[in-house]
């Protein structure tokens, strides 16, 4: 229960449905925290949402496990020239790892959570699956891509079902103080008033550098080349007017950015490295998303072995940043078949 309407709602359908249920909240981050779900009055709402449901509440700390998984990794992917997915990480680490092993020693038999996204059981010779959710505009089976056969076997999703004016109308039914609340948008360890910069300024050293065309013309500088990503357009120092400038390539050792127009960022193929398949490994035509809310693509993908998969667009697309997650869903754009982070 992260405070939020969407897990709310999640605990009353399962308590409804006959269910032992036991609200759980992680304590991830102790340092200032204005946005996402670690504030301390997500605790609060999750707790007070609990007693409304007559369900127990407790919180455990994982700050330790957040820290070396979530936070740290965060910080080194901008030094070494990464766009990071920290929410990713963290449902990889912490809510369905930490979280989940924790469940199974206490012995529980399945973890839920709010995601809008459905979990499919066996059928046909198929192992389990991970769908979208039934509101598309909500969707979250993308930040879902690492669950393995075990993962899905132990997990429950029930606001898949619903679009999100029903998870609303829901909590409201049941007077949930989180009815109305809005949804969580940012990483939770970044604050609104002091933003990326600071946050990892103030643990990394940051160094300026040369921005310059394809063809090695300077163009101007960034004041610091571990927080620019691939596919960047503004706050690059250059000169205004002009078509549009992309960030084509950031090199940090050199300290040098490259820009360029839309056409440089176009590419044939994605390799993905650390790949992970939902239910076996699949050799062929697919649909490839490489952001939360982004389009579906048709695609080849390619088995290249040692984790590593070749996504091969059918028609050129923008590179995708180092770091950022790709995944693939089957052509009919149901099922999620794995994911991996761009190379």
């Amino acid at each position: 229960m992260s405070g939020g309407v969407d897990s709310s709602v999640a605990a009353a359908l399962l308590r409804d449905a006959g269910h032992e249920v036991v609200g759980v909240t992680m304590k991830l981050w102790g340092g200032e925290s204005d946005t996402g779900c670690c504030s301390v009055a997500d605790v609060d709402d999750a707790r007070r949402v609990a007693q409304q449901l007559g369900l127990d509440h407790v919180v455990f700390n994982f700050g330790d496990d957040f820290a070396a998984h979530v936070v740290e990794p965060y910080l080194e992917a901008h030094v070494a020239g990464r766009t990071p997915n920290p929410c990713v990480e963290c449902n990889r680490h912490l809510k369905f790892a930490r979280l989940a092993e924790r469940a199974e020693q206490l012995g529980f038999d399945a973890l839920a959570t709010g995601h809008h996204a459905r979990v499919l059981p066996p059928a046909e010779g198929r192992g389990w699956r991970l769908g979208r959710g039934a509101d598309r505009s909500k969707d979250q089976s993308y930040v879902l891509h690492m669950l393995d056969q075990r993962d899905l076997a132990r997990t429950l999703l029930p606001v898949g079902e619903l679009r999100k004016p029903e998870v609303r109308a829901r909590a409201a039914a049941l007077g949930l103080r989180t009815a109305g609340k809005a949804d969580s948008q940012d990483v939770c360890f970044i604050t609104s008033q002091h933003g990326r910069r600071a946050f990892v300024g103030s643990r990394r050293p940051l160094h300026p550098a040369t921005v310059v065309d394809t063809g090695g013309r300077r163009l101007g500088e960034v004041p610091a080349v571990e927080l620019v990503t691939v596919g960047q357009r503004k706050g690059l120092g250059g000169p205004g007017g002009g078509p549009a400038r992309y960030v084509v390539d950031v090199d940090v050792a050199a300290r040098r950015v490259t820009v360029g127009l839309r056409d440089d960022l176009l590419v044939g193929e994605q390799d993905a490295l650390g790949w992970r398949w939902v239910d076996g490994v699949v050799d062929g035509p697919a649909l490839v998303q490489v952001s939360a809310h982004g389009q579906p693509r048709p695609a080849t993908l390619v088995v290249a072995g040692g984790g590593v998969v070749t996504v091969r667009w059918h028609d050129a697309e923008r590179r995708v940043a180092p770091g950022q997650s790709v995944v693939a869903y089957d052509p009919t754009d149901a099922l999620v078949l794995g994911g991996g982070l761009a190379a």
